[in-house]
Parts: structure tokens; C-alpha cells; sequence
């Protein structure tokens, strides 16, 4: 087995505690930074605003009926059923995801940039997910230096990760280090020892701000065990957050790359609590498992093929794509030709359509807006233009897409492809060290206002004929 080199800061020296040990030495304290007294202060006054919201709502309209529930809905997946909450980002049909209320498209300009670059950072939306507000360039640059400070991961977890086989799939290795986290949890530290539960969120976030840190140093490390030579770069902590994940995986030294990771991690950090990674993360923390706990059974919804596999099924299409037209110019008229023949043979073309959204993701233009500056020459990405103007037209001819456009899976796979990161099934490695994000500041804000335990009747398909049938 290969051996994997680590700089000491994020590799826990001495003695790991026994196995049936807490590896905390004592009850943990709370941080004590200026940053996080900021960052607490803030989601503390918004969380006293929105637990009233709650409150009256419960109060005045607790009883009143938001939307009727279709047999369609019961079966296919409660798709559509309005039947839960998350405070963090909402998902228009037409417009996309709206972080707090603001527009990617918005949220991508008004965040603080790395020197130079033109991408949001992800961190900075992390705060704005957690606080409802666009941080400055100094509590950025403060709330990085804080996620860089709780970076350092404990040795049992490489540990763990290396007594799996080599060949093992880079998001079980994901998941189980989540899982060798757990023992570290500070959330449930306190909660052995009795806390109050107007205290939850603030442990919530300990933990969801620990795990954002430590996330792009396993990942990495998964990366360089699996694919490269073991060896992972020197941590940086002069870089951004995802900077230094980008220098991390050793890949590509371009800028260009950094910034392309920026603006993933960014675009995927969170899209309302109904997708599965999300939900799943909710729905176990509502228990009050702890994040770690939460996160690494998100982490197993997202490893999915019809959910975060997604990327890699489109790049995988596209590589065929290109191989099947054999060195042709891809144009619009062949790509159309080969689209009608794909659809006539039964198969399905991957990246195209959304569950909600009827109209082409933002994400995806974004990452279009990416390519078409830094990448206008990449023969990949022709083909990835040939089918956008081709593939809409083809499916809508159908009438049976509710949404011909492209999400934002189309694009993803392209980038990385161009800057050197080939192995597709890491991809949603990637996309989880996003998400991570979402589903921890979703989780925070589930404690700060005091949801329940979710728990939804489900009903056969003998009493769903019955209740279709009397109405």
C-alpha cells in the first residue's frame, strides 16, 4: 500500500485514543476568535428573527393549506411537495438557486474575489449562507484564516482511509473519513454532558465550520492515494480555501485552474433542502445525530448515479460523443443528427433537463460564461457549444421534456477535464467538498430555529387508490 506524505499541521502527532475512548480529552470549548464571535453574533440575531417568524406562523396559519398533494406526487418521489424548510437558498423554476434571497448570478459578483480573479469565493458564500449577509474583503479574509486554523485532521482518520484498498471508490473513502471524524465531534461532546437546547446551533457550527475546514484536506488525500503518487502539496494557508484545494490535488499549477475550482465550489455549495444529499442530511440531523454523522449519510446520497454521479455520466457521454464523430468539426447540424439517433435508439442523453428548473441552469451558463474566455480553443468544449445549440431543440421537438436545457452537470466534467483532472469517478469527491457547505449551514439553521425530527406518513398503494378514489 502506498504511503502518504502530509505536512505534520494536518496530520494529528502522538497516540490516537484507545478504540472505546472519547479522543476529546475534556468537554470542548467553545472557539474563541474575533471572527467567530462575529460569525456567532450574526446568525444569533437573525435566528431570534426567524424563530419568531416561526412562531407566528405556527400560531396564525399553522393550519392552513399550502398546496394539495397529487397521486403523481405520493409516487414519484413527493416531487414538488412542499413539506419542509431551509432557510439557506431557494430553487425558482425559472431563475434557479438563490442564495438568501440573491441570484447566483448576483452572489457571483457581489462576493470577495482571490487577488485578481473574477470568481466568488466559496467560503465567502459559506458566510452568506450562514449569516444572510455578503461578507466584506475583511471577514473573509479573517473567516479563511479560520477555517485554514481548524484545518488539521486527526491521523486516525488517513489512517482509516488506508486500510481500505487502494482501488476502493474515492466517495466510500469520503464517506468512512466523514464517519472517522465523528469521534471528534464537539456537538455531541456537549450534548453528553447536558446542554441546553438554545445551545445546539452554536455547537452545529463548531462542527459544520470544522468539517469545511478539514473536507478539502481529505479529499485531497484521497485524491493523491488513489490516482497519483501519495504525495499531497504542502498545504498553503496564504491561498483561499478553495485555492489551496485546487494546489492541493496537484493537478494543474495554472491560476486559471484555482479559479476554476473557486467557481465550482461556489456554484454548487447549496440548492435548497429537497435534493438528496441535502435532504439527507437534514432528515439524520433532525435526530439530532450530530454533522458528522449527518454529513457522511449525505455524502452516501450524493455518491448516487442520479444525483452526484451526474457530472461524471455527462463527461463520459461527451468522450463517447467525440469518439463516435471520429475528428468532424462538431456543428450544430451534426450534433442534432446524432442527438434524433441517440433518442430513436431508446437511450437517454445525459446533463439535459432538471427536476425543477424550466429554463437553462444558471450554473451551467456561468461555467459556459468560464469556458468561453478561458478555454475557447479546448475541442471539447466545441463539442459541449455544438450540443447546447442542438440537443434543446431536438429534446423539446419530443414533448415529453418539461425542461430541454442543459443543467449544470453539462459543463462541470469539461473544466476539469481541461485542466488535467481526468479521473472521472473523483468528481463527486469534488462536488461534496461543495455541498459540504450547504448541508452544514442548512444543518446550523435547522437547530437555530428548532426544527422537530422529520417524520412523514407514507401510505400503500391500496390506501393511496382509496384516498384518490373518494376524492
Amino acid at each position: 500500500m502506498q504511503r502518504i506524505t502530509c505536512i505534520a499541521k494536518h496530520v494529528t502527532a502522538g497516540v490516537d485514543a484507545a478504540p472505546n475512548s472519547n479522543p476529546l480529552a475534556a468537554v470542548p470549548t467553545a472557539a474563541s476568535s474575533p471572527i467567530i464571535d462575529v460569525l456567532r453574533g450574526k446568525i444569533a440575531k437573525l435566528a431570534k428573527e426567524r424563530s419568531a417568524l416561526k412562531t407566528d406562523l405556527l400560531k396564525e396559519y399553522g393550519n392552513t393549506k399550502i398546496q394539495d398533494v397529487t397521486v403523481e406526487m405520493a409516487i414519484n418521489g413527493a416531487r414538488s411537495i412542499k413539506t419542509m424548510v431551509t432557510e439557506t437558498s431557494d430553487l425558482d423554476a425559472n431563475d434557479g438557486i438563490f442564495y438568501r434571497g440573491v441570484s447566483l448570478y448576483d452572489v457571483n459578483k457581489a462576493l470577495p474575489k482571490a487577488p485578481g480573479g473574477e470568481s466568488g469565493l466559496p467560503e465567502a458564500a459559506f458566510w452568506l449562507l450562514l449569516t444572510g449577509e455578503v461578507p466584506t474583503q475583511d471577514e473573509c479574509t479573517a473567516f479563511t484564516a479560520e477555517l485554514h486554523r481548524r484545518s488539521e485532521v486527526p491521523k486516525s482518520v488517513f489512517d482509516t482511509i488506508l486500510a481500505m484498498p487502494r482501488d476502493t471508490h474515492p466517495m466510500t473513502q469520503l464517506a468512512t473519513a466523514m464517519l472517522a471524524l465523528q469521534p471528534y465531534s464537539k456537538f455531541t461532546a456537549k450534548y453528553n454532558e447536558g446542554m441546553k437546547k438554545n445551545a445546539y446551533w452554536e455547537w452545529a457550527l463548531e462542527d459544520a465550520l470544522d468539517l469545511v475546514a478539514k473536507s478539502p484536506v481529505v479529499a485531497a488525500f484521497i485524491y493523491r492515494r488513489s490516482f497519483a503518487d501519495g504525495q499531497v502539496p504542502k498545504y498553503d494557508d496564504k491561498l483561499d480555501w478553495a485555492g489551496n484545494y485546487a494546489q492541493m490535488l496537484g493537478v494543474n499549477s495554472d491560476e486559471k485552474f484555482k479559479e476554476c475550482t473557486r467557481l465550482y465550489l461556489m456554484l454548487h455549495a447549496d440548492h435548497e433542502g429537497g435534493n438528496v444529499s441535502a435532504h439527507t442530511t437534514h432528515l439524520v440531523g433532525s435526530t439530532l445525530s450530530d454533522p458528522y454523522y449527518s454529513w457522511a449519510a449525505g455524502v452516501c446520497g450524493l455518491a448516487g448515479p442520479l444525483h452526484g454521479l451526474a457530472n461524471q455520466e455527462c463527461l463520459d457521454w461527451l468522450l463517447n460523443v467525440q469518439k463516435d464523430l471520429g475528428g468532424q468539426k462538431p456543428t450544430k447540424e451534426l450534433l442534432t443528427a446524432y442527438a434524433e439517433k441517440t433518442l430513436a435508439s431508446g437511450k437517454v442523453i445525459p446533463g439535459y433537463g432538471h427536476a425543477v428548473l424550466r429554463k437553462p441552469d444558471p450554473r451551467y451558463m456561468l461555467e459556459r460564461e468560464f469556458a468561453q474566455k478561458n478555454t475557447p480553443n479546448d475541442p471539447l468544449f466545441h463539442l459541449v457549444d455544438a450540443c447546447f445549440q442542438a440537443i434543446p431543440e431536438v429534446l423539446a421537438k419530443t414533448g415529453k421534456v418539461k425542461n430541454p436545457h442543459p443543467n449544470v452537470d453539462c459543463h462541470s466534467g469539461q473544466l476539469m477535464y481541461f485542466y488535467n483532472l481526468r479521473e472521472t469517478n473523483y468528481y463527486t469527491v469534488i462536488f461534496a467538498v461543495s455541498r459540504c457547505m450547504g448541508c452544514m449551514a442548512q444543518l446550523v439553521w435547522a437547530r437555530a430555529i428548532g426544527l422537530p425530527i422529520e417524520r412523514p406518513k407514507s401510505v400503500t398503494l391500496d390506501v393511496l387508490k382509496t384516498l384518490a378514489t373518494k376524492k
